[in-house]
């Protein structure tokens, strides 16, 4: 039982003779288990934070499947190839004949969001123009083998933040696309 003794220092001064006082004592045993009680309640009741995670659904790879690819309009076509050392290179439509770019950016938002805003913008009139007003820039995330895991996870999340809805990840490159990124 734990107690809490609290005692007048005791003795006295010329002589006289006083009676000795009960020491008081304080059970705090019910402190006690009140503590261990709004802790546990404290705990359980907490609400930890949530892992976010992103949804991402990837195709089945059919060996069987003998469909074929869907031609998509280069001028709704961009292409981001990530590279080692933070380094992101894009282009719009196909690399032979580009409509804009190749050109080196930066990740943020004076960079690649502002870039994607720019071209989606520009993609909407051409398809408005066309009489498709429903059809939006389609992005080619291409990671290489070099880039941090981090750099895909920040351009899928400028791909929410844009709100461009239509982007794939492909990691296969062209020789041309390969001697692009990988120069210095």
């Amino acid at each position: 039982m734990a107690e809490l003794n609290t005692g007048d220092g005791g003795g006295g001064k010329g002589g006289k003779v006083r009676s000795k006082k009960q020491n008081s004592k304080v059970d705090l045993t019910a402190m006690v288990d009140l503590a261990f009680l709004l802790i546990t309640f404290f705990m359980l009741t907490t609400s930890l934070s949530k892992p976010k995670a992103m949804d991402l659904s990837l195709p089945d790879k059919d060996p069987n499947d003998k469909t074929p690819p869907v031609k998509v309009d280069e001028n709704r076509t961009m292409t981001v190839m990530l590279g080692e050392n933070n380094r992101m290179v894009y282009y719009m439509g196909l690399l032979a004949t580009p409509k804009v770019g190749p050109k080196d950016i930066a990740y943020g938002k004076d960079g690649i969001r502002r870039e994607l805003l720019k071209q989606k913008k520009e993609v909407l009139a051409y398809s408005t123009a066309l009489g498709k007003p429903k059809n939006g820039i389609i992005v080619i995330i291409k990671p290489t083998k070099k880039s941090n895991y981090r750099n895909l996870v920040d351009m899928l999340d400028e791909m929410a933040i844009t709100g461009v809805d239509t982007y794939a990840i492909v990691p296969e490159f062209s020789p041309e696309e390969t001697k692009l990124i990988d120069k210095k």
